[in-house]
């Protein structure tokens, strides 16, 4: 089988199976591992594929950045779900990094009488949500990203790598089996990992139309995580190749 024939053989194995490793495909190939992953280097070069950690998913149309005009009503309902059930992992006493986004702000608006919490955030509109809320508020600083009021920057940056929080409430804009969690901007995946390394446990919170996606930037593999809450909308595969500890929001 000549090189053509090969990365020809890769396209139409992820077409159907969605993702292959590289063991899988030096045997298929009867080639090293080496090979393989110079046909993977091109493939994806050709936006044909994406590489991931020993092995490759097919490439779809990467999700991009939404104005949050236009994604804070959108799966408001699920949301709101997720909201309830990720507000009881909440515990007393404790000190908990909230991520950007409009599923958090949902989880910030059933926080606002827990007199006994600090919540730290790097979104101005989580932030506001808790002027005149009983939790203490701290704001990571940094530049407002416009039309989705997020901070990111040197400043936030600063102030995530020295702190220790007890929880981090995770945001996402695509989740996938293998790639594990992107973001549409190499900042934003930045300011979401020196998050993560702040926090001793991080749940994952976000809808069921997020799984099987990705975005550009990676932030984390699917086993960095405590856990993901979610929608019971979730298909059976996706939950299955996903992580083990799962809680599902009832619909």
């Amino acid at each position: 089988m000549n090189p053509k024939e090969r990365r020809l053989y890769i396209q139409k194995l992820l077409a159907t199976a969605g993702k292959a490793d590289i063991d899988e495909l030096a045997k298929a190939l009867d080639v090293s591992h080496m090979t393989v992953r110079r046909d993977l280097a091109l493939l994806e070069a050709e936006n044909q594929i994406i590489r991931t950690h020993g092995g490759a998913v097919l490439q779809k149309a990467l999700v991009k950045e939404t104005p949050y005009a236009r994604k804070e009503t959108k799966e408001l309902p699920a949301k709101k779900a997720i909201a309830r059930e990720a507000a009881q992992l909440v515990e007393n006493g404790s000190t908990v990094l909230i991520d950007s986004g409009t599923t958090t702000l949902e989880i910030v608006k059933l926080l606002i009488d827990r007199n006994d919490l600090t919540i730290i955030t790097n979104d101005i509109k989580i932030a506001a949500q808790l002027i005149d809320a009983k939790p203490r508020c701290i704001i990571t600083g940094g530049e407002v990203q416009p039309e989705l009021g997020a901070l990111h920057g040197p400043h936030a940056q600063e102030l995530l790598r020295n702190i220790h929080v007890d929880l981090f409430l995770l945001g996402a804009h695509a989740v996938h089996a293998s790639a594990g969690i992107t973001a549409p901007t190499l900042e934003k995946a930045k300011i979401k990992k020196l998050m993560m390394q702040a926090a001793a446990k991080t749940w994952l919170v976000c809808d069921s139309k997020k799984f099987d996606e990705t975005s550009f930037a990676r932030v984390c593999g699917l086993n960095e995580l405590e856990g993901i809450v979610t929608d019971s909308r979730i298909q059976g595969h996706e939950m299955e190749a996903c992580h083990e500890n799962m809680r599902l929001a009832p619909m």
